[in-house]
Parts: C-alpha cells; structure tokens; sequence
C-alpha cells in the first residue's frame, strides 16, 4: 500500500500535471486556489474521502460524488481535476497532491506556500494583508492558500515549511491548558 512519504515522485507527477492543466487554462492562480480549497475539504471529511478511495465503489460513482458535491460551486475543470485524481485512485493522497500543486505554483513565481487554517472566511483585502504580514516575518515571498475551519475557534494557524505560526483561540487556550498543568 502506497503511502504519501514513500512515493513523492508519483505525487509530484499528478501535481506537475495538474499545473500543467492550470497554465492551459490561462489562469494559474484561480485554478490552484480552486483545486487546493476543494481538495482540502474533501480531505478534511474522513468519511468523504475514505469513500472517494474505495476500489469496491465503481469510479463513475465516486466521479458522480464529486461532481455533485463540488459542481455547482467549483469550475469545471476543477472538478475535471478532482475526478482525475479520484478515477486514478489517488483520492486518498488529494490533500498531498493539492500542497504540491499549491508550492509548484508558487516556485513558479518566487514565492512560497502558507498554508493557513482560518475560523472564517478571509476577503482578498485579508488575504493580502496576512501575506505582507508573513512576507515580513520569513523573509520571503508568501502566497497564502486559505482554509476556513472553524474548529480553531477564532483566529488563524499559519503553516511554511516546518514552521508554524499559532495565532488561534484554540492555541492559546491549549497554551493555557499547559500552563496550568
């Protein structure tokens, strides 16, 4: 059975293709920031993606999933995209396959990737706010691929590389927690 840390080539491949897919396009931008956000989501939902994974469910089953779920809110060709990475079987490995495409993209430019986790949905103006902010702090060019998730309570958790910036609610309450022993 393959896992993501023992096959990073094959993942590579489906990542490269996929911004292969995006250039084609015209907009590379909107394209990974589409695919990352759906790709997350699915990934976030165990039960969803444990189903996209099953062999025992016929590929046109799970492409219709996806399409149901995703089609009505998401590009076309993103969800194209998806049913790809579904009917190659490599559900399992969307949320791998979607940070590799997302740092592709962003090697493409100079930049690098945050991943960040926010309690709520952030406007451009937010959005570009936050990577200035981040910019500043690594030194580098960021491009910041957001994830609402409102387990974190409030705030956001940004992630580059190894290095993690904890500004949620959660954090600091878990840092209370520890405190307090």
């Amino acid at each position: 059975m393959m896992n993501a840390t023992e096959h990073p080539a094959r993942l590579d491949g489906y990542a490269s293709a996929l911004f292969d897919v995006a250039r084609a396009e015209g907009d590379v931008d909107g394209f990974v920031d589409a695919f990352y956000a759906a790709a997350k989501t699915i990934s976030a939902n165990a039960e969803l993606r444990d189903a996209l994974s099953d062999p025992q469910t016929p590929i046109a089953r799970r492409q219709g999933t996806v399409t149901d779920l995703l089609g009505a809110r998401v590009d076309v060709t993103v969800v194209a995209s998806i049913n790809f990475v579904v009917a190659v079987g490599q559900a399992k490995f969307l949320n791998e396959i979607a940070s590799r495409l997302a740092e592709i993209a962003a090697e493409e430019e100079g930049s690098v990737v945050a991943e960040v986790q926010s309690a709520i949905a952030l406007d451009a103006g937010q959005v570009a706010r936050l990577e200035a902010a981040l910019s500043k702090a690594t030194g580098k060019r960021v491009q910041a691929k957001v994830v609402t998730d409102p387990s974190i309570m409030g705030g956001l958790v940004a992630k580059i590389g190894d290095t993690i910036f904890d500004g949620s609610v959660k954090g600091r309450l878990d840092d209370v927690r520890e405190q307090w022993g």
